[in-house]
């Protein structure tokens, strides 16, 4: 039995050019801006409503973005981090609800608010015909 129910609420990605890809997702799929670190004009930072984040990294010079870190939104923020002990991860610098999983990937766990959201998100079948 696990010790909370979660859903994923954001990938973050480290992207050379932000502003190309904020126009992409803003204009082919309609993911609007939820949030900005610094201006829209000049943004370090860049979430979408669906569930993106664009980080700026002008130097990256690989084929394809870079994943920083996946966001996950837990029922019991608290149950998830004492469960998460027993996996061998390391709490990051950013805080406690960040974790380094063995492999090098980053979690962030965030407290749903309400709790209740996490039931309603995860009761939304992607596949199911209107």
């Amino acid at each position: 039995m696990s010790a909370t129910r979660a859903y994923l609420e954001h990938v973050a990605i480290w992207v050379k050019d932000i502003q190309w890809h904020i126009g992409f997702f803003e204009n082919v799929l309609g993911m609007t801006m939820r949030e900005v670190d610094g201006t829209r004009e000049e943004p370090r930072q860049y979430w979408t409503l669906g569930g993106l984040q664009f980080i700026s990294a002008p130097q990256h010079e690989g084929p394809e973005g870079r994943l920083a870190h996946l966001g996950v939104m837990c029922e019991d923020l608290e149950a998830a981090l004492a469960a998460a002990q027993a996996f061998g991860v390391t709490e990051m610098p950013q805080g406690r609800n960040w974790l380094r999983l063995p492999d090098g990937l980053a979690v962030e766990l965030i407290q749903a608010k309400p709790a209740t959201c996490v039931a309603q998100a995860l009761a939304i079948n992607p596949r199911a015909e209107a």
